[in-house]
């Protein structure tokens, strides 16, 4: 996202104590939950924003921003492996740092998108590359002739000679194999037959705005997302579509229920999920959390619903389940022991009490730096619900063994424009035993600002537990 004039002060937070310690999972992931951390094969946080995903080899491959919890600046693309879309194996940084150049030191990189090129077998990553202050935007490109290898980047990649000088882009691959560079404001780029360079323009302005530009296709009709200029913010993400790339495009307004900010996300990728019995698409977004991007970020997949030029995300499926070999999908609902938060299990210090806010939650909550609540329970895995508000800020998560010694420790926020209860965290899955769960309120919230001043973020430092599950 473009982020001009943010305070200087959040860059100074130091990132301490909050972390996910590298302990295994146990068991498996058996489904995609929004909205909160995943966590991968070594215990660690999934980072891997503006991501797309490819199948290779009957394997699914994330390519996304590697981010940081104190500076913008690009540290890096993940590449990420899983066989059912829920359980991610960290492969490695696909491209790190450069030593100097457009993705070098004090550099910004987003947005990375990987493409197979049918003629060379190639793999083409292609990202938006800039400076910090969003004064020198281009897209390139890196090359790598293993899909999870370490890609060699190559600089921007050009049109009649110049680098396309855009900042939000995505890809797109046709079913003819074609390849396409997407960027704001309605741009859409044809690449020559190994993927290298440009060789037409195929839309030019479009639309204005629309960051996060994404296309897909469904029997004959192209699909085109994008999201609003907010900054980090969420917003009502909309779509044009087309019998034909060339367009003409036609704008069909949102397609999750105004004022729900597409369910707190913004659009990254569509992933077609092709399987014996039907195909279902796979939309991924974004939950940005600025400034603490690594650990508190998280993201929304969801199922779009299509009925011929119209898609869908009509509600939020806060856990769902894909059939790979199908292609079905399904809801699934969190099983568990469900526990208020008026039960005596959890012991709250002090300053917890009802929201004093006039919505439909009954949560207990608090702003105060270092008030915590904790519960012991006996089982694989506890889940948090809260609610998220205006004035939601950032809240330390932590599991402890019998042994009192600290085997997970992370950060989430519960911000949101509007109140809504949801889950916040899923633990990893743990081996069956005795543990202690605490959240601490941390005392802080993000806040940003656009180059023209326009404000965005938190009021407020509150955290809210709703209800507590535990998982035998």
């Amino acid at each position: 996202m473009f982020l001009n004039n943010y305070k200087k002060a959040f860059f100074a937070l130091i990132f301490i104590g909050i972390f996910s310690l590298a302990t295994a999972q146990k068991g498996k992931i058996d489904a995609i939950y929004s909205g909160t951390p995943w966590f991968d094969n070594n215990g660690n946080v999934v980072s891997a924003h503006g991501a797309n995903i490819v199948k290779d080899n009957g394997k699914y491959y994330m390519f996304g921003e590697y981010k940081s919890d104190s500076i913008i600046d690009f540290t890096g693309f993940s590449c990420y492996s899983s066989d059912d879309l829920y359980n991610w194996k960290f492969e490695r940084i696909a491209l790190p740092v450069q030593e100097s150049g457009k993705l070098g030191p004090g550099r910004i990189g987003e947005r990375p998108k990987v493409m197979k090129c049918p003629k060379t077998g190639e793999y083409i990553m292609y990202m938006h590359t800039d400076d910090l202050k969003y004064k020198d935007q281009c897209v390139g490109y890196a090359t790598s002739k293993t899909i999870n290898g370490v890609y060699t980047f190559q600089g921007p990649i050009l049109f009649n000679g110049e680098p396309i000088k855009k900042w939000d882009m995505g890809t797109f691959q046709d079913t003819d194999g074609s390849g396409y560079i997407i960027t704001h404001s309605g741009n859409l780029y044809k690449l020559s037959d190994d993927y290298k360079s440009v060789t037409e323009q195929v839309v030019k302005d479009m639309t204005g705005q629309c960051e996060a530009p994404v296309i897909f296709k469904k029997d004959g009709t192209y699909f085109w997302l994008g999201s609003s200029l907010t900054s980090w913010e969420r917003n009502d993400n909309y779509y044009f579509t087309a019998n034909s790339l060339k367009g003409p495009w036609k704008s069909q307004g949102n397609f999750a229920p105004k004022n729900t900010l597409t369910w707190n996300s913004q659009t990254t990728f569509v992933l077609p999920i092709t399987g014996s019995k039907d195909t279902s698409y796979l939309f991924m977004g974004d939950r940005w959390a600025f400034p603490h991007q690594k650990s508190a970020a998280t993201y929304v997949w969801q199922p779009l619903t299509i009925k011929n030029d119209s898609i869908f995300l009509a509600d939020y499926k806060e856990n769902w389940q894909i059939n790979l070999k199908t292609g079905e999908w399904s809801t699934l609902k969190l099983k568990g022991k469900a526990i208020p938060n008026t039960a005596k299990e959890i012991s709250y210090s002090k300053n917890w009490k009802k929201s004093e806010l006039k919505d439909s939650f009954a949560d207990n909550s608090s702003d105060v730096n270092g008030a915590s609540f904790s519960i012991n329970f006996t089982g694989t895995q506890i889940a948090l619900y809260g609610v998220s508000r205006p004035n939601g800020g950032y809240a330390l998560i932590e599991i402890l063994d019998a042994n009192e010694k600290i085997i997970q420790s992370h950060q989430i926020e519960m911000y949101c424009k509007y109140a809504e209860s949801s889950l916040k965290y899923l633990s990893p899955v743990l081996k069956k035993g005795n543990y202690k769960f605490v959240v601490t309120v941390l005392g802080k919230h993000g806040n940003w600002y656009k180059k023209d001043g326009t404000g965005f973020g938190s009021t407020g430092d509150f955290v809210s537990v709703d209800k507590i599950i535990v998982k035998n």
